[in-house]
């Protein structure tokens, strides 16, 4: 077992020293000290407020639709389920999706117009029309799922995104659809579509 004197010991972790929190000139902050600290785009790829910006156009043409007008004339509330945003691109962002169906949920919930139905009941919709447990969501089946289900409605959606460059740019254009489909007849009745560009120059 070799053993190191105390001065021989503090020189070998100086370097780990300098890079613990309060050491060297970086300082960890959290948002409620500067909230400034969500403005900057740290890259091209998604971040929170990107997609809490186009959840939020999406939910607010949502609120003022014909659709919504119909269920709050109903005077009771509709049965709806929310079921996952599907990610087109190439940005590993499903914890932040996962996140706007839980915001999409309390939405509607809030709204007073409709009753969620919650998601570990999807999962046995899905598996029941699959036939299998823990069977992926497929989009084009939603349909079918809200019918086992017994839902009158379904929320859902998907995010893709464009990539260009020139020699010296790069714009990335993301794109956030959202749409309200009557499980009776699988048509579409709103869809809306919010946009975010990302870009280094």
């Amino acid at each position: 077992m070799i053993r190191l004197s105390f001065p021989s010991a503090l020189l070998l972790c100086a370097p780990l020293l300098a890079a613990a929190p309060g050491c060297g000139d970086k300082e960890y902050v959290r948002g409620t000290q500067d909230p400034s600290i969500d403005n900057a785009a740290m890259s091209t790829g998604l971040d929170k407020r990107d997609i809490q910006k186009m959840l939020s156009d999406n939910l607010n043409d949502l609120r003022v639709s014909s659709v919504m007008n119909d269920w709050r004339s109903r005077g009771e509330r509709v049965q709806v389920a929310v079921f996952p945003i599907i990610n087109e691109t190439t940005e590993h962002i499903e914890p932040a999706l996962s996140a706007t169906l839980g915001e999409t949920e309390t939405w509607l919930v809030e709204s007073g117009v409709a009753t969620v139905i919650s998601r570990e009941r999807q999962q046995q919709a899905i598996a029941e029309v699959e036939g299998q447990k823990g069977a992926a969501f497929d989009q084009s089946k939603a349909a079918r799922y809200g019918r086992q289900l017994g839902v009158k409605y379904i929320v859902t959606g998907k995010i893709a995104g464009t990539d260009e460059r020139t020699e010296d740019e790069r714009r990335v254009q993301y794109f956030f659809f959202m749409q309200v489909i009557d499980v009776e007849t699988s048509a579409i009745l709103w869809q809306h579509k919010s946009y975010v560009t990302k870009g280094v120059r």
